[in-house]
């Protein structure tokens, strides 16, 4: 473990269904972040981020135990997934309550129950209109019911949680649930015990569907041009499939100005969050300096989302708008560690926890798979890293959606285990995954390579994904699933 000064507090920020792409500093040609595009400034920014699972409840599991999906359990939300358990030895908050930190957890969590508290000392919740456990109601549902001043529901825009329609939301600013979450946070921070150090996980539900944004991040973005989807030339097996007219088909090829106005209802709420962060910031900065000045922020997404990429719409999927996501570790002022790097080392979700754990001189449990970030960010260039992550996920919308794939940001592999089919893509060379290079003879050695690296992963596993050293296409009525869901009693 790296020599770290005295214990940071912790400000962990995480969107939903927040594509890697979408920062401005990125060099995305829109898309305006001035309050992200700051903490990157001032810290390291992760190029090659990547969830292992692109979806809410996995790569979840993997932010609160640092560990790989197979060790979690939960392989996505269909057929192999399942939910989050109580029964997990070692969690982030957990580990770092244990530790004498004060922990809060404000906003989404995707907790099973949804009020159990994984460590967390208390939650304050916004779960998407989710209510699953018996008698649940979310904080901001209650909250929202005490303070709208009308007769309409949250939801009266119409709008699906899922669907790739788009509006600005019908509710004034300060009733929709990125300015509640934002809120609470600030108003925590003044009720925090000043005698411990704080670890506070401020979770937004958006730019997760419904594309919502208030009236002026709408208009911030409707008269620009905006990039167009990237269409690749294998992509027509999506368009004009039976789920077409479906107000929330995964896939679905839509007009031009359809995806126009997505996108700018997604770049909306991307910016309305980040002036919410900003907000949280000067909360910090203003009335809590000396606790700003030894405060360590992490930011990143669970997953991406397609916008129309291929004529793909929401996540799971391995390509770049689903499983890429923006990664930005901003330690404290005090400790003068490097400003502004942006580094290509792949790191993945279950990096989080350890990275954490070690900058709050806290051990990291051996349940952890991940790696710390720190000597990365402190400036170690010559520390072992990873060579490329393995994702993957279960069948959820359709068994042609069902994916493995491995990664370093430069190359990556896909295998359809269920339809026996593979891509290749350079990513350098083609960052919108355009040309699969798996038929191009020219990328037979580069295709044999990553091939083989997934195979080897998956054959650790036993469970019928590889004989002989070679991929095996699965048949529709088989499910792997793994050991450790029923261990856990995820199931």
């Amino acid at each position: 473990m790296s020599q770290t000064p005295a214990r940071p507090n912790i400000l962990l920020i995480m969107t939903d269904q927040h594509r890697g792409d979408c920062l401005g500093c990125a060099g995305h040609p829109v898309v305006e972040t001035p309050y992200l595009d700051q903490l990157a400034a001032e810290g390291t920014r992760f190029r090659c981020a990547y969830t292992a699972v692109p979806s809410c409840i996995p790569a979840r599991a993997t932010l609160m135990t640092g560990m790989h999906q197979w060790h979690t359990g939960i392989l996505g939300m269909g057929r192999s997934g399942g939910n989050m358990t109580t029964a997990y030895r070692h969690t982030l908050p957990g580990e770092l309550g244990r530790a004498g930190y004060h922990t809060q957890g404000i906003g989404k969590m995707h907790f099973h129950p949804q009020r159990a508290r994984y460590g967390f000392d208390n939650l304050i919740l916004d779960e998407s209109g989710r209510e699953l456990s018996p008698g649940f109601k979310s904080d901001y549902r209650q909250w929202f019911e005490e303070h709208k001043e009308g007769a309409y529901d949250y939801r009266d825009h119409s709008v699906d949680w899922n669907s790739w329609m788009s509006r600005p939301t019908h509710l004034p600013e300060h009733l929709h649930p990125t300015h509640w979450t934002a809120q609470q946070a600030i108003e925590w921070l003044g009720r925090r015990d000043p005698t411990q150090p704080f670890f506070l996980k401020v979770s937004f539900a958006r730019p997760h569907s419904p594309y919502d944004p208030p009236q002026v991040y709408y208009d911030l973005y409707r008269d620009r041009p905006l990039p167009e989807p990237h269409l690749g030339g294998w992509a027509h097996i999506h368009a004009g499939r039976p789920e077409q007219h479906d107000v929330n088909a995964w896939r679905s090829r839509r007009s031009p100005e359809e995806i126009r106005r997505a996108r700018a209802c997604y770049y909306g709420s991307i910016t309305f969050i980040d002036h919410q962060i900003g907000r949280i910031l000067y909360e910090l900065q203003r009335y809590h300096r000396e606790v700003w000045q030894n405060t360590l922020v992490l930011f990143l997404s669970d997953h991406g989302d397609m916008l129309g990429d291929h004529h793909l719409w929401r996540k799971t999927y391995a390509y770049e708008g689903s499983a890429h996501i923006p990664f930005i570790v901003r330690p404290p002022a005090s400790w003068g560690w490097p400003r502004g790097q942006v580094l290509d080392h792949v790191v993945e979700i279950r990096d989080v926890m350890p990275t954490l754990l070690e900058a709050a001189g806290v051990p990291v449990p051996e349940t952890v798979d991940g790696s710390s970030l720190l000597p990365l960010v402190q400036g170690q260039a010559e520390t072992p890293w990873r060579e490329y992550i393995q994702g993957e996920h279960d069948w959820c919308y359709s068994h042609e959606q069902a994916n493995f794939y491995v990664t370093d940001g430069r190359w990556k592999y896909i295998w359809f285990p269920y339809l026996g089919t593979e891509q290749l893509f350079n990513l350098e060379s083609d960052p919108g995954e355009c040309h699969n290079l798996a038929e191009d003879p020219a990328c037979a050695q580069a295709l044999a390579a990553w091939r083989s690296r997934l195979a080897r992963e998956l054959e650790e596993r036993d469970c019928g994904l590889v004989r002989n050293g070679r991929l095996v296409r699965l048949e529709l009525d088989q499910v792997i699933k793994s050991p450790h869901l029923y261990r856990y009693g995820c199931a």
